[in-house]
């Protein structure tokens, strides 16, 4: 069983930045693949980030909107992920969450429905 905690939302203007973390509880953190999604007022949830195991190099993927804005880390000895999101834009407003899935190979899920853990969520909202 994972458990996962989310911090770091907040209001921010447009154009600022904010990092988002997400400790995880338990041994194997390190064998799970991290994800990101999000989900704003009348739409569905979406992928953001993923962010691979440490031995297949920890490889990375991102939704198209956040290229080069957003960037995912891991620090597996503290059994954290991070999201840092850099050039907000008010479309980035969303309630943010971390998800998890063990894998074992380089295999990075973007469809949500492969993850396993979900933490509670945490607010970013972007102001105009």
């Amino acid at each position: 069983q994972v458990q996962l905690v989310e911090s770091g939302g907040g209001l921010v203007q447009a154009g600022g930045s904010l990092r988002l973390s997400c400790a995880a509880s338990g041994r194997t953190f390190s064998s799970y693949a991290m994800g990101w999604f999000r989900q704003a007022p009348g739409k569905e949830r979406e992928f953001v980030a993923g962010i691979g195991i440490s031995w297949s190099g920890g490889n990375t993927d991102y939704a198209d909107s956040v290229k080069g804005r957003f960037t995912i880390s891991r620090d597996n000895a503290k059994n954290t992920v991070y999201l840092q999101m850099n050039s907000l834009k008010p479309e980035d407003t969303a309630v943010y969450y971390c998800a998890a899935k063990q894998v074992y190979s380089r295999y990075v899920p973007t469809n949500e429905n492969a993850y396993n853990y979900w933490g509670q969520g945490t607010q970013v909202t972007v102001s105009s």
